[in-house]
Parts: C-alpha cells; sequence; structure tokens
C-alpha cells in the first residue's frame, strides 16, 4: 500500500512550503518514486511544484497533481455537501497514489478559500487518505508563549479529528523565542515537536521578482545579480556623504534616476564591499546618461540597475507588499530553507516516523543525498584554496547551507568578500553566533601566521631535494601547498582543489607531504557512475596512464574499499578484451596477474579476471561466458587495465547513457585530498567536497 504524509497547516503566513521541501528532500532519500498531490489549488502556475519538479526530476505529468480548484470545490461543496468534495478528492488521490511508492500531499493554504471548516476538511482528507498529518503553526511576530499555545491548539485540533499525527512544526519563529518555546513544550505533547526560526533570507524577495512586480526595465545586471536578495529597501534622497552610512548589506537602493551621485557612490561602495549591495532602483523615469552607465557597469560588473517610471512612494507601497518565494527559479532560497530544515528538525526521527522502507533501486539523485546526509552526520572541515572562484564560493553557500562541513576558503580575504558580495553569496563570514551550523573562515597564505611554521615544516620534509626555509616560505605561500599543509597539520581534515587549477597542481603537494597510505604503492581514482537504477565505480579513469600488474592489483583494492565506504557492495571486474581463459598476449596476461594478486592480498574479495565488460555487467552474457561466476553479471567495481581505456569509457558512459560521473576521488593518500575537472559544475564540487568529509570521516579506515 502506498504511504502519503499530509502536510498542513491552520492558517496563513506559516511558510509551509519549507516544511513541504524539506519533507520531499526525506522522501526522495528513500524512495525512487515519490508523487506529488495538491487537493485545493488556485488559477495559476504553481511555484512550489515547479520548484519539486525541477530539484528532484520528478516525471509526474502535471495534470495528476491537482484535485479541484477552489472554486469549483467551493460550488461544489455548497451545492452538493462536503462528502461529495472529499469523495472526488479521494478518487483522485488514489489515481496518483497507485503509480507511486510515496505521495506527498500538500495541503490547503487558507488563503482566499472561501470553504468553511478548512482545518476539518484538511483534517478529514488525510484520514480519507490514510495519510499520516505534519501539521505546521506560523510563529511570526508572535511571543514563545503564544507560539507554544499554537502548537497545543493545533495538536488538539487535529487529534480531535482522529488524525494520526507525524510530528508537530512551529516555523517563522523568533530566534530569540525559539530556545524559551522548546523549553516549554519539552515533552509535553506525545509526538516531537520541532522549532524552525525566522530566516529573513526567505521571504526577502530576490531583483528579479522586485523586477517582475514593478515590471522595471533592467539597464545593467546579469543572471547572478538578479538572483540576489533584497534585504533592505535604502531610499536615496540625501546627499552623499550622509547616504553612505545609510547602506546594508543586501540592500536595494531606490532613488530618482538623475542622482548620478548616488548611484555612482554605491556602486563604488558595492564594489569596496562595504557593504555589497543588491542593486539599485531608479525611479521617476529618469535614466542616467550613456557615460554614467558605462562607469556604472565597469564599477560593479552584474549588479542590477533597473529603471521604473513612477515616484519613490508609489515605489515603496509597492516594495514592501513584496515577499520572497520558493520557485524554481531560486534556487539559492530553496539550499537556504532545506539547510533550514536540517538543522532544526531532527530528519533521521523523522524519517522513522514516516516508515519509509528503502527503495532496491538506488538512483543518482537518492546516491547524492546519501553523500550529503553521510557528510552532515559527522562534520568534518574541508580546506578550499580556490577562494575568489565563482563556482567554489556557490558550492561553498550549498555547503554552509546545508550544514554538510565546515570550510576554510584561501585567499586575500577582501578579495573573496568582494567577490562574493558580487555574486550575491552568503557565506556568513562576519556572523559570530551560528548556533550548530557550518562556518566557512577566509585564510590568506600570504600573512597567515601558519606560513613560517609551513615553511620549516615543508623544508624538513622536502630536505633531501635540497629544499631551504627561505625557499620554502615562497613555496607554502602558493594555496595548493598551504592547503595540502592544513590538511597534514590537522588544520583541516580534507582538502579539494582544480576548478581552475590543474590536476598536477593539486596533487603534487599531496603526494609530497601527505604521501600514500601504508601498504599503497600508488595512488589512484575512482569514478561513482550514478546510472537510472545503480550505482558502479570505474578505476583508474584520472591518474595511472599504465599500471602494471602490481599497480593493477593496488588499484583494485583501493577502488573495493572506496566502494564499501560509499555503501556499495564490491564486486570487482578486472576489465580486458577478453573473458576468462579465451585470450593471450601481454595485455590480458597483465589483467589475469593482477587478478591473482588481488585474490592472494584479499580472499575476502569477490573478483573477476580477465573479463569483457559486457560480461561483467550484464547477466544474460554471463551466463554464457562465465557461468556460475560471483562476479560475472552483477560487477560493481569495473577496473580499467590503463588510463586510455578507463577515461574514455567513463565519458562514453557519461554521455550516452546519462550518468552522473561524481569524481574523480582520489584513493591511496594517507588523508584525503580530491581533484575537481576544470568545467565542473557546481553540483559536482558540492558533491566532491561531500565525499572527500566522508573520506575525512573514515580515515583510520582508508589510511
Amino acid at each position: 500500500m502506498t504511504r502519503s504524509v499530509y502536510v498542513t497547516g491552520i492558517g496563513r503566513g506559516d511558510g509551509r512550503q519549507v516544511v513541504e521541501l524539506g519533507v520531499m528532500e526525506l522522501l526522495t532519500r528513500q524512495v525512487d518514486r515519490v508523487g506529488v498531490f495538491r487537493p485545493l489549488m488556485h488559477e495559476g502556475p504553481d511555484r512550489l511544484f515547479e520548484l519539486l519538479r525541477a530539484r528532484y526530476r520528478l516525471s509526474q505529468d502535471p495534470a495528476t497533481v491537482y484535485g479541484l480548484g477552489y472554486d469549483e470545490a467551493a460550488r461544489l461543496q455548497a451545492e452538493q455537501g462536503t462528502d461529495e468534495l472529499v469523495s472526488q478528492l479521494v478518487d483522485r488521490f488514489h489515481a496518483v497514489a497507485r503509480e507511486y511508492e510515496f505521495v506527498l500531499v500538500l495541503g490547503s493554504d487558507y488563503a482566499d478559500t472561501q470553504l468553511p471548516a478548512e482545518l476539518n476538511l484538511n483534517a478529514r482528507l488525510a484520514n480519507e487518505f490514510g495519510a499520516s498529518v505534519l501539521p505546521v503553526v506560523g510563529g511570526l511576530d508572535q511571543s514563545a508563549d503564544s507560539v507554544v499555545a499554537e502548537v497545543h491548539n493545533a495538536h488538539r485540533a487535529y487529534a480531535d479529528e482522529g488524525c494520526y499525527i507525524l510530528a508537530m512544526i512551529a516555523n517563522r519563529v523568533a530566534p530569540d523565542a525559539v530556545k524559551i518555546a522548546v523549553d516549554q513544550l519539552g515533552s509535553r505533547l506525545p509526538v516531537p515537536v520541532y522549532l524552525l526560526p525566522e530566516e529573513p533570507s526567505l521571504s526577502a524577495p530576490t531583483v528579479a521578482q522586485v523586477v517582475q512586480k514593478l515590471q522595471a526595465d533592467v539597464l545593467l545586471g546579469d543572471d547572478a545579480g538578479l538572483a540576489r536578495n533584497v534585504m533592505h529597501f535604502v531610499f536615496g534622497g540625501a546627499m552623499l556623504p550622509a547616504f553612505l552610512p545609510a547602506l546594508t548589506p543586501g540592500c536595494l537602493v531606490v532613488t530618482p534616476g538623475d542622482r548620478a551621485d548616488l548611484i555612482i557612490g554605491s556602486l563604488a561602495a558595492h564594489s569596496a564591499g562595504a557593504p555589497s549591495i543588491a542593486g539599485v532602483l531608479l525611479t521617476l523615469d529618469e535614466r542616467p546618461g550613456p557615460d554614467i552607465v558605462a562607469l556604472a557597469e565597469r564599477l560593479a560588473p552584474g549588479t542590477p540597475v533597473i529603471a521604473v517610471p513612477g515616484g519613490s512612494f508609489p515605489t515603496a507601497a509597492e516594495l514592501f507588499s513584496l515577499e520572497g518565494k520558493l520557485t524554481a527559479a531560486t534556487p539559492r532560497k530553496a539550499e537556504t530553507a532545506l539547510g533550514l530544515f536540517e538543522l532544526h528538525v531532527d530528519t533521521g526521527e523523522l524519517t522513522d516516523r514516516l516508515s519509509v522502507a528503502r527503495s532496491g533501486r538506488v538512483t543518482p539523485m537518492m546516491f547524492e543525498h546519501e553523500l550529503i546526509e553521510r557528510a552532515r552526520s559527522g562534520r568534518r572541515h574541508v580546506v578550499l584554496p580556490e577562494g575568489t572562484e565563482e563556482r567554489i564560493l556557490r558550492a561553498a553557500e550549498v555547503l554552509l547551507r546545508r550544514n554538510v562541513c565546515d570550510l576554510t576558503l584561501l585567499g586575500d580575504p577582501g578579495a573573496i568578500r568582494k567577490r562574493a558580495g558580487e555574486l550575491g553569496v552568503n557565506l556568513g563570514l562576519d556572523v559570530e553566533d551560528h548556533g550548530s551550523g557550518a562556518i566557512a573562515r577566509v585564510v590568506d597564505p600570504q600573512t597567515s601566521p601558519l606560513r613560517e611554521n609551513f615553511a620549516e615544516l615543508y623544508a624538513k620534509l622536502r630536505a633531501h631535494k635540497g629544499m631551504t626555509v627561505e625557499l620554502a616560505h615562497d613555496v607554502v605561500a602558493d594555496v595548493s601547498y598551504f592547503g595540502t599543509l592544513m590538511v597534514q597539520e590537522g588544520l583541516a581534515d580534507g582538502m579539494v582543489s582544480g576548478a581552475v587549477h590543474s590536476t598536477a597542481a593539486t596533487i603534487r603537494p599531496a603526494f609530497e607531504i601527505i604521501k600514500t597510505s601504508p601498504g599503497a604503492s600508488i595512488v589512484s581514482s575512482v569514478f561513482f557512475m550514478c546510472l537510472a537504477d545503480k550505482v558502479l565505480v570505474y578505476g583508474d579513469c584520472a591518474v595511472n596512464p599504465d599500471p602494471d600488474a602490481e599497480q593493477l592489483a593496488d588499484i583494485a583494492i583501493q577502488a573495493a574499499t572506496t566502494a564499501a565506504q560509499f555503501g556499495v557492495e564490491p564486486r570487482v571486474a578486472m576489465l580486458s578484451y577478453s573473458t576468462g581463459t579465451s585470450g593471450s598476449g601481454a595485455d590480458v596476461d597483465k589483467v589475469r596477474r593482477a587478478t591473482e594478486l588481488v585474490r592472494e592480498r584479499r580472499p575476502d574479495l569477490a573478483v573477476e579476471g580477465p573479463i569483457q565488460y559486457d560480461a561483467a555487467v550484464d547477466p544474460a552474457v554471463a551466463a554464457t561466458k562465465l557461468p556460475g561466476s560471483a562476479v560475472a553479471g552483477q560487477a560493481t567495481v569495473l577496473i580499467f587495465p590503463d588510463l586510455n581505456t578507463g577515461n574514455n569509457t567513463y565519458k562514453a558512459v557519461q554521455r550516452s547513457a546519462g550518468a552522473i560521473a561524481v569524481g574523480p576521488v582520489l584513493q591511496g593518500l594517507r588523508k584525503p585530498v580530491n581533484d575537481l575537472s576544470r568545467g565542473a559544475l557546481v553540483q559536482d564540487i558540492v558533491n566532491t567536497v561531500a565525499i572527500t568529509a566522508i573520506q575525512a570521516q573514515g580515515d583510520a579506515v582508508i589510511s
């Protein structure tokens, strides 16, 4: 029977989308096919479903998501009664439930619905659907006592309707009221209670949403600038010296378009990082001349400058009524929302109460979710040498929001803050109290007190190569060497680099400083190849051009260990152009000898070789070529005989089969250092950092 959870509330303004997004995140970690059902809907686009569909790659037909429109439901209820309304909605729910393992039900929003006793209707629908209920209470602008009372009242209301209540959530609670409310609630209710503090950036509109609301013209600004959150509005009327101190981080400057001094002054302050603004909004249909526009673009590239025909007062009235929304066009808000949910909700406890049985299939998304969850479960500290690179900064924001790991960014602090400000990225660098969340810091190798100590250490390590302290003083100022030394000295647990540096620049310091693990003859790499229904491990596709039999055996053993560490049961296929004893020649003999060495060193491993790729992964081919093999047809770890074969195969599978390739993941080092492709996307960087953090958790196992 399909299980379902009904996320509902007791009134407007509870910010329930944060909870709905968080629950979907939990479900997609466990279940391959999750459906969505919204019993009652307003006219117009459903922004939350579009976000869920884009983020979680839902294939569900949007037409099946919805029950009835609010107007139609109100008319049906008035003319034929509540029973008929409920009956039709139940039929439509079950049409979805038949197609999915789990259904997330999005309750009504209490916004101009014209439905009497709306809470009772939500409760009855949940009961008729057989869904557990997750009520959400809004705590905005309420005292701790009021929040506690609302939680109790909501629990009683749904319990009195006979609902199975999964947990209670109070959202948008004033941060200083959270602890008080938690202490007052204690264990007074028979279900868990979670309190989420108000997060201003979630309710802040983006510049793009301001543009849409005001039908503004965009004079300057790129997509990244338009995605910035507008945290405040600063209205310009004073002269520049009095105006500049009023600027605040993330503010939108609103000024008549003929005030060139305020336009240029605001952008110059942004460029200097004091502070980073969201953009500039020009009123009165006044536009600066081309010289001012050109100067503005040079001062703060990408920063939005937008214009409206109205005056400041009517513009202000519209701005103050605008609230940010979670949409498919605001992925950064989604990361913020998930980070908030995961930091304040016991996701393990909630998953258990959802009683979600894990799917037998492992989809790419499930594997990526597992990486994030495992990294978060034992938070580590990762150093990122490329601190001013845009993709690194965007990935850092995601990692911090999701509480994946603590970070150190290397580089000039002023340059990093300036670049983060230009991108609208919030790393919380100037926030002292992060609660229990992940934190980031910036270290400049050029000026760090650690430089002298690192120079002495590196000189000692490389003395046999003629290294002196004076020479080492320059070497360790390089971000890759500095980051590697941080890992070596236990000041960070792992390092990820390579977005703009070459593979050699990333791993050479690791070879010189961290060196190989005991028992490992070489450093090698694997890719996690996430196919539609399983994860395979490919090695070595990035480091060793032509390993000999000894090295190939070492790669296989390392890859099997890495696979097991990440939840893939290792069944090792030593690949060749020949299967079993059907072929001969130096290349086949190398693989055959490597297979024998693996069996000698790790008799507990299931290994087969030489074996062709099709016999390794296709049960039908395996039954013909190697019947009775414990590996053939079901291999999970595939070891290629050389880099040429491995690199081309992983790319062919990635491009032709639509697989997600996570890696390369380096193995064989004493401590984790991982390399990025210079074409890495933000999500690739997030995955690689999560993998590095997990490797650091099991450092004693892999070293």
